[in-house]
Formats: C-alpha cells, sequence, structure tokens
C-alpha cells in the first residue's frame, strides 16, 4: 500500500480522475469502494478523518425503521432491513444481532393517529398501543425476509414482561421483541472500507485531512492540511457526499445550494452497571412523552448509550451535546426504568452530530424523511463537470445508495458495472469462522500468544486478528502501563497499517479506548509516546498531538484529561 505522501505525489504528478468523492463519510466511502471494483479511477478526499463526522455520530444502529413504516416509507425499510442482513453476513465481526425490547402501555393508542399520519392529515405522532405496534412488526417481518438471519417478532404479555425486565415501569401491559443489529465501532467498518478500496484498484487513491478550497472550469482545488501544500485536479465528474456538509463544499466550489436540512443527534455513554442489568442483553426502544424515538442500549463493556436527540441546526461544526440536552436524556431512563437513577455522575463519554437530511418545512422533525437521494448539478459557467450531491440516507443502506450512486456515475462515464458489493465480505469478516473457538485454537498455535488477548484481539479486529497477532508475535511487547486492554504493538499496528494521521483518529476511531470512561492523560501521553515512534513525530510535534486530542475531547466530548 502507498503512503499518505506517496499518493499526494502520485496526484501531483497525473492530477487527472474519472470521479473525485468529496466526503469520507460512510456514503462516500461506499461510493469510493463500488467505483474502485469496477475499476474506475477514483479519488476520496475529506477535510478531516475517515468516518468523523456524522458517520461517528450515529446510534450505532442497522436497522430498518420501523417507524417509518408509519409514514409510508415501505420502499426505505424493505431496504434497509435486506441491507442490515447483509450486513450481518458480510461484517459479522462488527455487525451483531440485537434484541430490541419495545415497552407498551396501552392496548389501543395510535390506532387512529397511525392512517391519519400515513395520510399526511396529522404531523406529530401520538404514543403507539399495542395493537398499532403488532401491525408494524408484521410488516417489519415481511420486508425482512431477504437473506433473514434473525428470529420474527413476539409479544411479551405483562406478567412474563416483568419477569424479563423487572425494572419496568408496573403499568407496562405489554412488551414487543424483534430483533434489529448495531455497530459497537461503525469507525472502524469506514477504514476496512477504504482499505478494501485501495487493495483491489491502484487507480483508487484515499486521502484524509485534505481539504477542497475551489473550483473553476474543469479543476477543483485541494489542500493538505498537514503540510498546506496545494493542487489542482481534473475530474470528469464529482460526486459530492459531505453529509451535513454538503451545501458548504458547494459553496467552496462556487454554487449555491440549499439541499440539507440536518438536525443535530446526541448520546450519552454511561457507566451504570444497573442499568446495564436492565436492559438485559438487549436494546429498549420507545417514545419519549414528546414524540421523539428514545433507545437504551447495552455497548461496550458494560457501558450503556442513551439518545437521541433531534434539534434543527445550520452549521455541523457547532454539534456538541449541550447541557438542556444531558438533562433531556437522562430524564428519559426513568420514563421506562423508575426504579434506576441516573446522574451526572455516570456520563463517560457525550457525543454528537448531524443527519444530513434533505431540506424540508415539515415542523415535526422526526417526519423529515431518513431516505436518501441524489440531486444533480450540471455544469454550468463556473464548472465544467456534473455535481452528484449524495443527500439523506443512513448507515443500514449505505451499500445500497452507493451502489446506485456508482450505477449513475458508470453511466455518465459511458462504462458498464463488472461486479457488485451484495456478498463481498469486509475487512476482517473475510473468512469468518463458524466455530471462533476452533480457529482461536489454531492462531494460539501459531503465534503462542495468551488465549484471552487472542479472543479479544478476534473480537476487535474479525479475522484480521491473525495478521495483528502475528505482528504482536513478532517482536518484543508488552500491556499498556495504563490500558492492559491493549499492547504496545497492537497500537504500532494500528498506527503504522490504518492511516492515523493525528492522536485522536487513534483513541476515537480506530479504537473506542476514549469512549469508556477512566481515559486519562498518563494513558494519552503513552499512546501518544507509541504512535510518535511509528509516524516519526519529534518531541514537538507529539506534544501537539496529545494537546489536540485532549481539545478534541473536552470540547467534543466532555471529557476532561
Amino acid at each position: 500500500m502507498l503512503t499518505r505522501t506517496q499518493k499526494w505525489d502520485r496526484l501531483k504528478a497525473n492530477p487527472n480522475a474519472s470521479v473525485l468523492v468529496i466526503g469520507a463519510g460512510i456514503n462516500g466511502i461506499g461510493t469510493f469502494r463500488d467505483l474502485a471494483h469496477q475499476g474506475v479511477d477514483v479519488v476520496l478526499v475529506d477535510k478531516a478523518d475517515y468516518g468523523s463526522g456524522a458517520s461517528a455520530a450515529s446510534s450505532h444502529m442497522l436497522h430498518g425503521g420501523i417507524r417509518y413504516l408509519e409514514n409510508g416509507e415501505f420502499r426505505l425499510v424493505r431496504e434497509a432491513l435486506t441491507e442490515r442482513n447483509l450486513m450481518l453476513r458480510n461484517a459479522p465481526h462488527y455487525s451483531k444481532p440485537l434484541l430490541t425490547s419495545i415497552p407498551i402501555f396501552n392496548l389501543f393508542s395510535g390506532l387512529f393517529n397511525a392512517p391519519l399520519k400515513f395520510l399526511r392529515l396529522r404531523e406529530k405522532p401520538s404514543e403507539r398501543g399495542a395493537l398499532v405496534i403488532k401491525i408494524g412488526l408484521i410488516f417489519y417481518d415481511w420486508f425482512a425476509r431477504s437473506y433473514r438471519v434473525m428470529p420474527t417478532h413476539r409479544m411479551l404479555g405483562r406478567s412474563e414482561a416483568l419477569k424479563t425486565y423487572p425494572g419496568l415501569r408496573e403499568d407496562v401491559k405489554y412488551v414487543a421483541q424483534y430483533y434489529d443489529a448495531y455497530m459497537p465501532n461503525p469507525e472502524r467498518i469506514c477504514v476496512e472500507l477504504v482499505q478494501e478500496a485501495e487493495r483491489v484498484s491502484e487507480q483508487a487513491i484515499a486521502l484524509n485531512y485534505v481539504q477542497v478550497t475551489g473550483a473553476a472550469k474543469d479543476k477543483v482545488s485541494l489542500r493538505d492540511d498537514l503540510t498546506g501544500e496545494t493542487l489542482e485536479i481534473t475530474p470528469k465528474l464529482v460526486v459530492n457526499a459531505a453529509g451535513p456538509w454538503i451545501d458548504f463544499t458547494m459553496q467552496a466550489m462556487g454554487m449555491e445550494t440549499k439541499f440539507i436540512g440536518g438536525t443535530k443527534g446526541s448520546h450519552l455513554i454511561l457507566d451504570h452497571p444497573e442499568l446495564y442489568r436492565a436492559c438485559n442483553g438487549g436494546e429498549f426502544f420507545f417514545e419519549n412523552k414528546d414524540g421523539r424515538i428514545v433507545l437504551i442500549l447495552p455497548y461496550i463493556n458494560g457501558r450503556v448509550m442513551v439518545g437521541t436527540t433531534d434539534i434543527r441546526i445550520d452549521d455541523p461544526e457547532k454539534a456538541v451535546c449541550t447541557p438542556e440536552e444531558t438533562r433531556y436524556m437522562l430524564e428519559l431512563v426513568n420514563r421506562i426504568l423508575p426504579g434506576i437513577t441516573v446522574g451526572e455522575e455516570h456520563i463517560v463519554f457525550k457525543f454528537s452530530g448531524v443527519r444530513p437530511l434533505p431540506t424540508a418545512d415539515k415542523g415535526y422533525t422526526g417526519n423529515v424523511s431518513r431516505d436518501h437521494s441524489i440531486k444533480v448539478t450540471e455544469p454550468d459557467g463556473v464548472v465544467a463537470f456534473p455535481t452528484l450531491s449524495l443527500v439523506g440516507g443512513k448507515w443500514t443502506t449505505y451499500r445500497a445508495f452507493s451502489e446506485q450512486t456508482a450505477d449513475r456515475v458508470l453511466e455518465r462515464l459511458g462504462r458498464q458495472r463488472k461486479v457488485s458489493t451484495t456478498h463481498i465480505a469486509i475487512g476482517g469478516g473475510r473468512d469468518y469462522p463458524t466455530d471462533e473457538d476452533e480457529w482461536i485454537n489454531h492462531l494460539e498455535a501459531e503465534t503462542h500468544l495468551d488465549r484471552d488477548r487472542l479472543r479479544t484481539l478476534f473480537e476487535r479486529y474479525g479475522t484480521t486478528a491473525r495478521e495483528v497477532a502475528g505482528f504482536m508475535a513478532d517482536g518484543d511487547d508488552a500491556p499498556l502501563r495504563f490500558h492492559p486492554g491493549y499492547t504496545r504493538r497492537e497500537i504500532e499496528w494500528i498506527a503504522a497499517t490504518e492511516q492515523v494521521i493525528h492522536l485522536d483518529d487513534l483513541v476515537l476511531r480506530r479504537t473506542v479506548m476514549a469512549w469508556l470512561g477512566g481515559f486519562t492523560r498518563d494513558l494519552l501521553t503513552e499512546v501518544g509516546g507509541i504512535v510518535a515512534g511509528v509516524a516519526g513525530w519529534d518531541s514537538d510535534r507529539a506534544a501537539a498531538e496529545i494537546e489536540r486530542a485532549a481539545a478534541i475531547l473536552k470540547d467534543r466530548h466532555d471529557v476532561v484529561v
């Protein structure tokens, strides 16, 4: 694989590309990957790290969106459930089945409101009762029949519900249970897709921390934010996948658009063993009193994720979890689990991002479509190339949206699709074993590493754990002093192979070590020293990276180190 400097130099030597993809969130990366598989010469750039914007701030869910049925978005739900099932097959290391429970407190509520919403005669939802939810789940199971990998839904009566979830409100009448899925670390999927694209095609080049600064005629100006160096690239077509920054990107290229009307979603990570036990291995999914959807999700290492908010926002750079949102999310836990006290002292991490939703006049943000679309800006007096802007979309449907975008691009380039990505395994999902213990037995024999360590590596990287373990075994290694769950050589492997540019790339996206609590200045310094050795940073650069990461953790995630 080329180094970042080599990729930049290659672009300078030949600044021509059939396609320039702007924005390395999941939709941009998915399009980049699909085009790479078709043999298209494609360049991907992002002003920040891979998967660091809206794609890093999701609820970590892979789901069809049962509530979208009420809005009549049947195509979206069917597509999302098919894609959810494909992700469970193609990336089993990073997508996991998740039992989801909906507490229900009445039988008939919403029975008349739901059809009114469907007919666009009512905007705000009412509380949904058992009959409405039952009808929705029947549709949900039907739409999920393609590549089905999980059981269909079932309804629990009051006694069984309280036996399964003793902390629930006493007036619960039913609990609807069905399966969706979640991604413990979605940012790693982004990195693995970038790596796959560059592996399958020498004509695919990805660069993080490269910003679009302008466009004129047939050229787009790029600036490397690490060195300040600039170059002009000549694309035949541009895909604007900048998510909530789409209109800002168009403006940078001299075009005024109003495609995005984003809403902010914030989440909390809690260290609360009692709440984690109350989840009983599954997610609670329900409505708050204001009609907003709420989730309480068991997360990594016994932590709990709580979300989400849905607030209109114009500037995605200003998306942080406010004190008002924090109070809102803490209070909502008591809506269904009144006996559990949750306070600010339980919060170990906050995150917030902007959904790249289409501009809409709807007063109730929950009604804005989560579907995706492609907005085409044809060549004009400013630029000589067409721009395809990717509006909306969900993590769950990224592959389908990317394929649809790639097909539009191929049509304009006069080229034919060579391969579908439908059944291509992602990264450590390749050759995924049916017998995990047997696979670890073989790896233990190869590397002689501790078996528990190997199991942890398998959980983190899937079958790529073989490569990581081989590197760890091929040199002197030791657990980190301030985080024994990782070792020095594991950190070195990440820094050397996963396009880590800044220290925060590693602690926030290549790993989740900063998400889970107990993250200290000593740990940040220890990891920074290891990355510095791999990247060749001098002492000034290493110190600057530690301060940069500390500032991002404080300002964006309310983590003080």
